[in-house]
């Protein structure tokens, strides 16, 4: 059974028009340098990784299978989207992490970049939490939405301005579970 006949029995019939941005193959192998970027960069020293639920989980999940330097892992739920689309701009913390970062090294891998404002107020909690030192790994970037400046250290691809879902990134929940990135168009319907 192919992938997109398996994958029409997951998700109702919708008006949704789904494209592959970036098939599964690519980004495995973009996963792959990552990590290996990563294990460059902080060379054996111990770092607390702080996935950014819910959209990351699953890049993560990839991405810290494959990262041979020694980690601790820990998750955070951030919200600020009022509409399931766009940023409201005010960040709060849902579910806080559990482990202290205070004087270590933290890395956090979150799913996109898009107008920067989860990322920046992130960055200071966990600065404000006692970290020593912050990087920021995302699988996407979308540059042209970009409205708070942030530096991303580890990324994956840079994307054009379009809603993209898949490998862990949904709409209205849905989609998280397609292996690959997709651009959908929502429908008004």
């Amino acid at each position: 059974m192919s992938q997109d006949r398996k994958l029409s029995r997951s998700f109702p019939r919708s008006e949704n028009k789904l494209n592959v941005l970036l098939p599964a193959e690519r980004v495995a192998e973009r996963v792959e340098e990552l990590a290996h970027e990563i294990d460059e960069y902080y060379s054996g020293r111990e770092v607390v990784v702080v996935v950014v639920l819910r959209g990351a989980f699953i890049f993560a999940s990839d991405l810290v299978r494959r990262i041979q330097t020694p980690i601790l892992i820990d998750f955070i739920c951030l919200e600020s989207y009022h509409d399931g689309i766009c940023s409201s701009g005010n960040v709060r913390v849902a579910s806080d992490m559990r482990m202290p970062v205070k004087d270590r090294h933290v890395l956090i891998i979150e799913d996109i970049v898009d107008t920067g404002y989860s990322a920046d107020f992130l960055i200071n909690h966990l600065y404000e939490a006692g970290a020593s030192d912050v990087r920021l790994c995302a699988l996407l970037d979308k540059p042209s939405r970009r409205e708070m400046e942030v530096d991303i250290h580890f990324l994956g691809f840079t994307v054009p301005d379009a809603f993209v879902v898949g490998y862990g990134i949904d709409h209205a929940q849905r989609y998280r579970n397609l292996p690959d990135i997709r651009t959908i168009e929502i429908s008004d319907h």
